[in-house]
C-alpha cells in the first residue's frame, strides 16, 4: 500500500507556465514541479494575489482550468476541472 493519498500518481517535472486570471488580463509566472492527470503542484513568487480558480497555460501550449486544493506562501496544489 502506498502513502500517496492522490487518485493518480504525480510525475516530477520542471516546466514553465502562466497562471491566467481576469479573462487573460492578468498573468503570474509559475513553475510546474509535478503533474498528474488530475492536478499539479505549482511554485510561484507569492500565492497571495492568486484566486482559487484560474487557468494554467503551459509553455508547450496546453491549458487547464484549475481549482486550488491547498496553498503555502510559494506553492499551490491544484485540481484540474
Amino acid at each position: 500500500m502506498s502513502d500517496e493519498p492522490r487518485d493518480s500518481q504525480r510525475h516530477r517535472t520542471l516546466k514553465g507556465g502562466k497562471i491566467v486570471v481576469n479573462d487573460g488580463f492578468s498573468t503570474f509566472d509559475c513553475t510546474i514541479r509535478n503533474m498528474s492527470e488530475a492536478g499539479a503542484k505549482l511554485v510561484v513568487t507569492s500565492s497571495l494575489p492568486i484566486p482559487n480558480r484560474f487557468e494554467l497555460a503551459m509553455h508547450d501550449g496546453r491549458r487547464f482550468s484549475c481549482e486550488v486544493a491547498w496553498r503555502t506562501e510559494t506553492d499551490i496544489g491544484v485540481r484540474f476541472l
